[in-house]
């Protein structure tokens, strides 16, 4: 992309910042550019956010009904998929699901829970629990 092209949509998802982009100048070596934002990283940025309050959401209404652990609920309102939260963890995919099954969860010793806490920045009560609305969340 040459420097002069570099979007300068004045993204909302930026916040009033701007972001460092490289792009090739009139000398055609890679410089950076400042980018207040691109309609299109917008929209893609804008709907993976309301998937990942939605699943949320959803996460939020199984853990009320008994029908999966509060990780689950913590992991997608810290804007995390299963791949991120094993990746920050160190624990398998399998191992990861099988705590998203309550009575697995709430048997687990604080020891197993502290990767966790440690992974999205909560507390040991707070993972432990659910919100009674998802309004209370911390992304919201």
């Amino acid at each position: 992309m040459k420097k002069d092209d570099v979007p300068q949509d004045k993204s909302r998802t930026y916040g009033g910042e701007s972001k460092l982009m490289y792009a090739v100048d009139d000398d055609g070596k890679y410089t950076g550019v400042s980018s207040s934002g691109w309609e299109v990283e917008t929209y893609a940025t804008v709907a993976a956010v309301e998937a990942l309050e939605a699943q949320r959401d959803a996460a939020l209404k199984r853990g009320i009904a008994g029908e999966t652990s509060p990780l689950e609920f913590h992991m997608f309102d810290k804007r995390m998929d299963m791949a991120t939260l094993t990746s920050s963890t160190g624990y398998g995919a399998w191992r990861v699901k099988r705590h998203l099954k309550p009575n697995i969860f709430n048997a687990l010793p604080d020891k197993k829970l502290e990767p966790y806490c440690e992974a999205m920045g909560i507390d040991l009560q707070t993972l432990k629990s659910l919100p009674e609305q998802s309004s209370e969340s911390s992304e919201s």
